[in-house]
């Protein structure tokens, strides 16, 4: 009975060990792999920028991501209630992590976009041409499909009114169907569109439209609610509790 014991004992013994290295490893791991992943996350995001900024070009490296980024897309913060920039709030500021804390977020109300407070300052990224004038501004966006929420940027002239595109980079929706969101011929049918009609916001997904109307786009084939939804986040975001009163202000003018 006592050799079964130790031998039992020595198992035991045996398990807690492997586990402990193996957590050991695992955690050694992803301590190891955090910067990279990190690396890895900030050039995705200044990928999908320089893509609205219509400035990414295939297959370009790191390095050339990061030098076309720093020398072409200017990051700014705007105070979403009186359309003017502002320093960051914090350090390493996040707008979708500030969303989440009431005292630097505001609820959302009468508006269907999925979430339920959005940050008092967002970001915003203006492209600057040679002369160092502002060429594009670049948005960033968000608000529900079928499934999950979508986050992409929208890129707008000098104007503040003409789209030139609209870039989704994370949804969950389904391929084929809501997942043509990220489908270039779409995408492309965005370029021109005007957000405005008479100081109102004017912009709309709807079936069939009319290719000569300057405020409608397409709907995607069999993806109502998606569609639906990409309306009412581009919707929400120039308009009034979103980037609205700073496209008013056209702060990156002055």
């Amino acid at each position: 009975m006592s050799a079964k014991k130790e031998s039992l004992g020595k198992t035991i013994g045996v398990v807690v060990a492997v586990c402990l290295v193996c957590s050991i490893v695992v955690s050694g791991a992803a301590v190891g792999l955090r910067s990279l992943q990190q690396t890895n996350a900030s050039l995705d995001k200044k990928s999908n920028i320089l893509n609205a900024a219509g400035l990414y070009e295939t297959g370009m490296t790191g390095k050339a991501i990061e030098s076309t980024y720093s020398e072409k897309i200017e990051s700014r913060y705007v105070d979403l209630e009186s359309g003017e920039f502002v320093e960051a709030p914090e350090p390493d500021y996040d707008m979708y992590k500030a969303a989440k804390q009431t005292e630097y977020s505001t609820k959302v109300t009468n508006s269907n976009v999925g979430f339920q407070r959005r940050p008092n300052v967002a970001s915003v990224y203006l492209v600057r041409d040679e002369a160092g004038d502002v060429s594009r501004i670049i948005l960033p966006v968000h608000g529900s499909g079928l499934w999950d929420l979508m986050y992409g940027f929208l890129a707008l002239d000098a104007d503040g009114e003409t789209v030139r595109e609209l870039i989704y980079y994370q949804q969950k929706e389904t391929p084929g169907l809501g997942g043509e969101v990220q489908n270039p011929a779409w995408q492309d049918k965005w370029d021109g569109k005007k957000l405005f009609e008479d100081g109102d916001v004017a912009i709309r997904v709807v079936k069939n439209a009319n290719p000569s109307n300057p405020h409608t786009i397409d709907a995607l084939s069999g993806a109502t609610l998606t569609s639906k939804g990409v309306e009412n986040t581009i919707q929400y975001w120039v308009g009034e509790q979103g980037f609205g009163q700073f496209l008013k202000t056209q702060a990156w003018r002055s």
